[in-house]
């Protein structure tokens, strides 16, 4: 008699497969696809502008620029208990590092025609901001919970509102702003002018931080970081070193600020202090809120408060067309800051855990169907 095995699941037999990331071969077609769209089939849509448009593509470099900012907020809050509400002030530490490399550096002539000194500005960038994080992340050795936002937000205008709004802004004579001109960002031969050329670059440089978050929450740093946050007492009665894992989680934190810093600069015809006020730091901590727990909260969160952001300022602008309601386009700001606050509240209220948990909810109710319940 012959035995049948009927396939019952995937097992893992070491911890190698028990890391992996893609653990089935479901999961490795989903993924598959998921890069397939990425990467190959919403750049031809809009470039044919069958279903998107180049707006379209200018919206997914807004979500991207987002998620690369809130991966960092979501490193310090999530996995580590370090609440922070200076975030913007490390983003713009990343975009004014690679801008002043670009403009001001004398580069070799072999590097500029090579088109290497935007990437090597990204590097660069993304390094001085994670040391500039951890210097605003020294007194996490010393003080936690409210007195730490304190720091963080005092880093936010020391940064911002001091060192680069009244000093470095105005290098070369200029009033506030450093101007970019068309063909000064290039990758290669290629200068990034248009949003395709942003769209490939973001999705680049989002593949490159999730990759490096991941293999760092998966190893020995990423269980202390954990460690840390639930108990920080008894991490460090287990022997964990937790004023140098916290510093490094600031470093790491700030070094993918800097890099969503430096890929903002290709989407500025002007670079200001401007763009980094202290309610981007807010914004980036409302989008982790919203988002849930984990790399996917930090993804997802993005994408919803963009498309809302989006789809409020489609339902004004024809709104204020009426002579009566023409106050609306005036004061949207007004009107985006009141919906990013009921945002959060009703998630606090209705959804506490985020898209994320309900997004993981779902993919079960379908994977363990039909015994849902």
């Amino acid at each position: 008699m012959t035995t049948v095995w009927l396939p019952c699941g995937d097992y893992h037999e070491n911890y190698t497969e028990d890391q992996g990331w893609w653990q089935s071969r479901l999961i490795k077609g989903k993924m598959i696809l998921l890069l397939l769209l990425v990467f190959v089939v919403i750049p031809l849509l809009s470039k044919y502008e069958i279903i998107l448009d180049s707006y379209w593509l200018g919206v997914a470099n807004m979500i991207g620029y987002t998620a690369m900012g809130a991966l960092g907020v979501q490193l310090l809050i999530g996995y580590a208990g370090l609440i922070t509400l200076g975030h913007a002030a490390f983003v713009a530490v990343g975009a004014y590092t690679s801008t002043l490399l670009i403009l001001k550096f004398p580069w070799p002539q072999v590097i500029l025609d090579l088109g290497l000194a935007y990437p090597i500005s990204i590097l660069v960038a993304a390094i001085v901001a994670g040391f500039w994080s951890v210097l605003f992340g020294l007194p996490s050795a010393r003080v936690k919970g409210f007195y730490l936002i304190l720091t963080t937000m005092a880093a936010q205008f020391i940064t911002v509102d001091f060192i680069l709004t009244q000093y470095v802004s105005k290098i070369g004579g200029r009033g506030q702003a450093f101007s970019l001109p068309p063909g000064t960002i290039k990758i290669g031969p290629w200068a990034i002018e248009t949003d395709t050329q942003r769209y490939y670059l973001m999705i680049i440089l989002l593949t490159f931080s999730v990759i490096i978050m991941a293999n760092l929450l998966r190893s020995r740093v990423g269980r202390a970081w954990i460690a840390i946050r639930d108990n920080d007492i008894a991490a460090e009665t287990l022997g964990i070193n937790i004023i140098w894992y916290k510093l490094l989680n600031f470093f790491v934190a700030g070094f993918l600020a800097g890099l969503a810093g430096a890929f903002w600069v290709c989407n500025c015809a002007a670079l200001s202090p401007e763009h980094f006020p202290w309610f981007w730091s807010l914004w980036l901590v409302g989008v982790i809120l919203i988002g849930g727990a984990g790399i996917n909260g930090a993804i997802y969160g993005s994408i919803f408060m963009v498309m809302i952001m989006e789809i409020l300022q489609m339902a004004v602008i024809p709104l204020s067309e009426y002579e009566s309601l023409e106050f609306l386009i005036v004061k949207f700001a007004f009107i985006k800051d009141m919906a990013f606050g009921l945002a959060i509240c009703a998630f606090l209220i209705y959804e506490p855990r985020g898209l994320s948990y309900r997004w993981w909810q779902i993919k079960n109710y379908f994977n363990l169907w039909p015994f849902s319940y």
